[in-house]
């Protein structure tokens, strides 16, 4: 477990105020005493603050412990607005980090109960949907994973790919659905040809709801058809996802060589294949 740190030029400088940099050592680094256990803190309030979420939701439990969770949900958003303003304190340039992905969860963890305080009863569905937003304080754990920039890494990579694997689906739903849209028909419940695409998406994903099937012998063939090449469609995306999530775990643990400057991806290995040097 590795804490999310902000960049070089953003970490407070030695001619700061020095609580600042004591701050930002329990905040950010995760090696020392007090870094350790601002971690396991936070873990184990981040964990409560949403299942205190999910149990408001449940009727029964709202009836009869509802001050007990309105009081909980505060102390949390306390301590998490505790939290967002020191991160804030700590770095040389707030607004980089408020900006930042990571800030802007921080934000999301606690706005919607202080928007709650100025929302009119009248809007109850508004105050409904601000309260399970406190749900994204499940995305502050992506601090505390390193291989968090292995997978976006992989995402970016394989994005293209990916994009004409989608593309090439969709054009394939298309042809199907509209083809079920013939071969059926009205009679058999493919009313229009976009009710024929969401059956044909519906069997390539292999989902299978059986709100609609098809009855004529043609149609019954082409659903198997469909229903086959689904299964070879989903490894798809699954490959492309695989092959470069392991090639930027490859460039994760890649060293070099100092002495003759070969890259080597082996995080075991403790010499240079090459020259035979100790990595440092």
């Amino acid at each position: 477990m590795k804490k999310r740190r902000p960049p070089a030029e953003d970490r407070p400088t030695d001619d700061q105020a020095a609580w600042k940099r004591r701050l930002y050592c329990i905040i950010f680094e995760s090696k020392t005493p007090g870094g350790k256990a601002f971690d396991v803190s936070l873990l184990i309030a981040i964990g409560l603050s949403v299942t205190v979420v999910m149990l408001e939701s449940v009727k029964s439990i709202q009836a009869e412990y509802a001050i007990l969770l309105r009081d909980l949900e505060w102390i949390f958003t306390g301590l998490f607005t505790i939290e967002y303003i020191a991160r804030l304190l700590c770095v040389r340039r707030a607004w980089r980090y408020a900006v930042s992905f990571y800030g802007i969860i921080d934000l999301l963890a606690i706005l919607p109960s202080y928007i709650n305080l100025f929302t009119s009863a009248n809007y109850v569905m508004v105050v409904r949907v601000l309260r399970l937003l406190r749900v994204f304080r499940v995305l502050k754990l992506a601090h505390f994973l390193e291989e968090t920039d292995t997978l976006v890494t992989a995402l970016r990579a394989s994005r293209r790919k990916i994009m004409v694997f989608i593309f090439t689906v969709l054009a394939v739903v298309i042809v199907m659905g509209t083809l079920m849209y013939l071969i059926e028909g009205e009679a058999n419940g493919f009313t229009s040809i976009p009710y024929g695409i969401y059956w044909a998406i519906v069997t390539l994903t292999t989902v299978g709801y059986g709100d609609i099937t098809p009855h004529t012998p043609l149609g019954q063939l082409m659903a198997s058809l469909i229903m086959i090449m689904g299964y070879g469609i989903i490894a798809v995306p699954t490959g492309i996802f695989s092959m470069e999530l392991r090639q930027a775990a490859k460039a994760r643990d890649a060293r070099v060589c100092a002495n003759c400057e070969t890259v080597e991806s082996d995080r075991a290995a403790r010499f240079c294949r090459r020259c035979g040097k100790p990595f440092a």
